[in-house]
């Protein structure tokens, strides 16, 4: 059997992202796989800029990432009630690479925000803003940790056993859609 190729994308840039330590502990859930961490900072996309100087190359690597990946995890914070800018940037920037990078791949997204609805309006905004890639984006079980701050321990361990319960079947899903493939 093929060891597994999962990327995982944090929409938090922040040194101690919640998200990250969110999306590092369910790539582990996943299980064996070869785990690649993608890097989001890129320039604002700017057509002008893509006409004048092309992709840039941190983007072009994050979409041939995408398109070898069996499998990608988005881990996204909740920023004045949508997704964050970063996170839509690198979307946007990846929608102007060659190819479909995205078509029919397995993706899970799962949130950890501040406030307690846990980042449910993130989750929405990002399923939109993913549509027209043409995903198979699975539809739950929703991971959204709320209070995020107190749901982590001081080593960056998820205590809750409701949301590691959900964040382990929302991988286990994850591992069959990347294996069917």
């Amino acid at each position: 059997m093929k060891t597994l190729k999962l990327l995982g994308i944090s929409g938090s840039l922040r040194k101690e992202s919640y998200n990250t330590k969110l999306l590092h502990l369910a790539a582990g859930m996943f299980g064996p796989s070869e785990f690649t961490f993608a890097n989001i900072r890129f320039p604002l996309f700017d057509n002008d800029l893509q006409q004048s100087e092309g992709i840039p190359a941190e983007v072009q690597t994050l979409s041939d990432q995408i398109a070898a990946a069996d499998a990608v995890i988005i881990a996204s914070p909740e920023y004045n009630q949508s997704l964050p800018g970063v996170l839509k940037n690198a979307l946007d920037w990846v929608s102007r690479t060659e190819g479909s990078p995205w078509k029919h791949k397995p993706v899970a997204i799962i949130n950890a925000a501040a406030g307690r609805t846990g980042g449910a309006r993130a989750n929405y905004s990002l399923r939109l803003a993913l549509a027209p890639f043409n995903t198979r984006l699975l539809q739950g079980p929703e991971v959204l940790v709320a209070m995020a701050r107190k749901e982590f321990d001081e080593h960056g361990n998820l205590e809750n056993e409701r949301y590691l319960k959900v964040l382990t079947s929302l991988m286990e899903d994850l591992r069959t859609e990347a294996e069917r493939t």
